[in-house]
């Protein structure tokens, strides 16, 4: 293992590299790749790298890019892509393929505000509006979760017992361009964390079609059991997270991260970066006597219904911030959340950062100061940072 200061979009196309040689005695590894700002640098990166067996290819567009993931997956591969913004949105209609499909691919997903008007800056909304599309989606908050979660992924992706792609996503330029310290792993270490993909449903020689027409009755059995494999992935994702801490001597985060939680009586709730701000304002208020907690959202998709619902318990208030909005209701996390709060709880969603704005400690210790003024819920608000 080395220590390198590399950007979150280069330490995805490491942990991406080391994961496709580590499929180098199955069927390999591949994908289709396509840059946009800002996760180009990680496709470049990546391109130059060499394979025992297979490797990226250039594509015309994403929507391509997905396909050749979806054509590697099913012959049996490991599968990578990266995107972002609107070419998300061009790649919908094979995302939401893949996820059907039940391809464990694993895109990386810089997290960047759509347009028009163009701003290339982050915003949670490009992944969120793939939510429902039957992938698993993981929100890191600096470069070595990027690296961790994206080996940690195809673990998860990969299990038999689950067997759905998965969103590794970072924010943009935060992360994507900013350089840390990062631990590398060695590829043996790799090796024994990732076992050879076996993948069940994978084309052989005498397959003919994929995609059949199914009735009515044939797709509520598919979804029944995509669903039960979404709601399969806690058990499994608390066993890879013991072999990971053996193997890499760090342990990956749970799904929702508490933080001075114990005795809090008011939560920020929030993912991605965010967070990262809002726990130096819980220390700030804190300081103050103001016994205030955090909880980050890492994965949205299965959502950790149970989990929240048992960090935010004892809560009599809570705020919770989106950098992304669902135009004519508010932030979706929002939406997501208020739901698991105890009763009587108030709740506030704020939607703030929109399109790149800098979130700042003295954000959200304005945001905590108006919940605690608050007696009853209100509508979300979009509040602007400078």
């Amino acid at each position: 293992m080395t220590v390198q200061l590399i950007s979150a979009n280069h330490a995805a196309a490491m942990a991406a590299t080391l994961a496709g040689r580590a499929n180098r005695n199955a069927r390999g590894f591949g994908g289709g790749i396509y840059p946009i700002t800002p996760q180009t640098e990680c496709i470049e990166l990546l391109a130059k790298q060499e394979f025992e067996k297979g490797g990226v290819i250039p594509v015309e567009s994403e929507h391509s890019a997905m396909a050749v993931c979806m054509g590697v997956s099913l012959g049996g591969a490991r599968s990578f892509t990266a995107s972002a913004s609107n070419g998300l949105a061009y790649m919908a209609e094979n995302v939401v393929a893949a996820g059907m499909y039940r391809l464990p691919i694993l895109m990386m997903a810089v997290n960047r505000t759509l347009g028009p008007p163009w701003n290339i800056w982050v915003d949670h909304g490009d992944t969120l509006m793939l939510r429902d599309s039957g992938w698993m989606h993981i929100y890191c908050e600096d470069n070595q979760e990027v690296l961790d979660s994206i080996l940690f992924g195809y673990r998860l992706a990969e299990d038999p017992r689950v067997l759905l792609p998965i969103m590794v996503c970072q924010d943009a330029f935060v992360l994507s361009h900013t350089m840390m310290q990062t631990d590398i792993p060695d590829q043996e270490q790799v090796d024994r964390f990732l076992p050879d993909l076996d993948l069940p449903h994978r084309l052989h020689n005498d397959a003919v079609t994929v995609g059949g027409l199914d009735f009515p009755h044939e797709t509520e059995v598919h979804r029944a059991q995509h669903q039960e494999a979404m709601d399969g992935v806690a058990e499994v994702y608390a066993e890879i997270q013991d072999e990971f801490e053996q193997i890499f001597g760090r342990r990956p985060a749970d799904r929702i991260v508490p933080y001075r939680m114990e005795d809090a009586k008011y939560a920020v709730v929030s993912m991605g970066t965010t967070a990262l701000t809002v726990r130096v304002a819980v220390d700030a208020m804190r300081e103050k006597g103001i016994p205030v907690g955090a909880v980050r959202m890492r994965m949205l998709r299965p959502y950790p219904e149970k989990e929240m619902i048992e960090a935010l318990a004892g809560c009599e208030k809570v705020a919770i911030l989106d950098r992304d909005i669902s135009l004519g209701h508010g932030g979706v996390l929002w939406s997501e959340t208020r739901g698991t709060v105890p009763p009587g709880c108030v709740v506030q969603g704020t939607m703030l950062g929109l399109g790149g704005g800098d979130i700042r400690p003295q954000h959200i210790e304005e945001v905590i100061e108006d919940l605690l003024e608050r007696t009853e819920d209100g509508s979300p608000v979009i509040k602007e940072v400078m």
